[in-house]
């Protein structure tokens, strides 16, 4: 059973950056794929990017392109979701989650973190 660990989130002001960590317990084919996901209030929950660990591919939803980049640390068991140029509209909870395939999909994924706060002012 993979743990989740997210950290980085915080307060910036628009055209600011941050760079999200998302550390797992271990490493298995139940973690082979690595996303992120948000959530507003009162919003659904919308997938922002994808790493498919075994062979390093990436997936940044279209919303997210050009400014979000996410990337591996396999020594560490890390994901890492940088984020620049954020908006007001950035706003959310960003929550980590694992599963065995890159799926579009936030209820095929099986194991979730806890999500940290990521706040944008104007």
């Amino acid at each position: 059973q993979v743990q989740l660990v997210e950290s980085g989130g915080g307060s910036v002001q628009a055209g600011g950056s941050l760079r999200l960590s998302c550390a797992a317990s271990a490493y298995s084919s139940d973690n082979f794929c690595m996303a992120w996901f948000r959530q507003a209030p009162g919003m659904e929950r919308e997938g922002v990017a994808r790493i498919y660990i075994p062979y390093n591919i990436t997936y940044i939803d279209d919303s997210m392109k050009g400014r979000f980049t996410i990337s591996r640390d396999n020594a560490k068991n890390t994901v890492y979701l940088r984020m620049n140029s954020l908006k007001p509209e950035d706003t959310a909870t960003y929550y980590c989650a694992a599963g065995r395939a890159c799926s579009q999909r936030a209820d095929d994924f099986g194991t979730w973190g806890q999500g940290t706060q990521v706040t944008v002012s104007s």
